[in-house]
C-alpha cells in the first residue's frame, strides 16, 4: 500500500471522528418554526439530549430532557449508537497511528503494522455505520411525522446536526475501507529471504581427450 494513501485514510479517518464529536452535542438536529406576529413567532429546535425554545425578541431557553426512560426508543438508540461511534473511532486512531508505514511505533515489523492498519480500518468503518444508522434513524422518524397527516403534534424538519452527521458516516467509512486494503498488501515480507543453494558447483576448463584417455585404465587407489 502507498504510504500517501494510508496518510489520506488516517486523516479522513480522524476528520470522520472530529464531525461525530461536534455532531453529538449540536443542538439543531430537528427544527421546528411556529409563525405569528412579531411576538409569538419562535423556533423550537432538538438534540438527542435537550429541547430549546427562542422568539423573536431574542428570549432563549433550553431543557433537558427529564426521563432517559420516558423517551422514545429511536432517541435512546441513537445516543448509544452516537457514544459507540466515538469509541470505536478513538480506538481506530490509535490503531491507525500505529499501523501506518510511515509511523515508527510499531517497530519494522510490516507484516504485523498491516494487520493493525487493517484492523483500524475495521474499527472506522464500524464508526460510520454506527453514525449513520443513527443519524438515518433519527431522521427517518422525523420525516415520518412531518408527512403524516394525522400527526397532531410539532411537526419538525431535519436539522443541521443530522447533516453533520451524514458527513461524518461518509469519511469514516472512506478512510475505514482504504486502511482495510492496507491489511492485505501488508502481509508480504518487505525483505526478500536469502538465496539458498543446495549444491556446490565449481568452475573450471573440461579435462581434455588425452588426459582422460591417459587416466583411464588406471587404479584408482594408487
Amino acid at each position: 500500500m502507498d504510504p500517501i494513501v494510508e496518510v489520506v485514510a488516517l486523516v479522513l479517518g480522524f476528520l470522520g471522528w472530529v464531525m461525530v464529536g461536534i455532531a453529538l452535542p449540536n443542538r439543531y438536529w430537528r427544527t421546528s418554526t411556529v409563525d405569528g406576529n412579531v411576538i409569538t413567532t419562535s423556533t423550537i429546535y432538538e438534540n438527542l439530549w435537550m429541547s430549546c425554545a427562542t422568539d423573536s425578541t431574542g428570549v432563549h431557553n433550553c431543557r433537558e430532557f427529564p426521563s432517559l426512560l420516558a423517551l422514545s426508543g429511536y432517541i435512546q438508540a441513537s445516543r448509544a449508537l452516537m457514544i459507540c461511534s466515538i469509541v470505536l473511532g478513538t480506538f481506530g486512531l490509535v490503531a491507525a497511528l500505529i499501523g501506518i508505514q510511515c509511523s515508527k511505533a510499531g517497530g519494522e515489523n510490516y507484516v504485523l503494522k498491516g494487520r493493525i492498519a487493517g484492523t483500524a480500518g475495521v474499527l472506522f468503518i464500524l464508526q460510520g455505520i454506527c453514525t449513520m444508522v443513527s443519524v438515518s434513524w433519527y431522521a427517518f422518524n422525523i420525516t415520518q411525522d412531518f408527512f403524516d397527516p394525522f400527526f397532531i403534534g410539532t411537526k419538525y424538519e431535519i436539522g443541521e446536526g443530522l447533516y453533520i452527521g451524514w458527513c461524518s458516516a461518509v469519511l469514516a467509512i472512506a478512510g475505514g475501507v482504504c486502511l482495510t486494503c492496507s491489511c492485505t498488501s501488508g502481509t508480504q515480507e518487505k525483505y526478500p529471504l536469502p538465496y539458498q543453494t543446495r549444491g556446490t558447483v565449481y568452475s573450471g576448463a573440461a579435462p581434455t581427450r588425452s588426459v582422460a584417455a591417459s587416466t583411464y585404465g588406471r587404479n584408482a587407489y594408487v
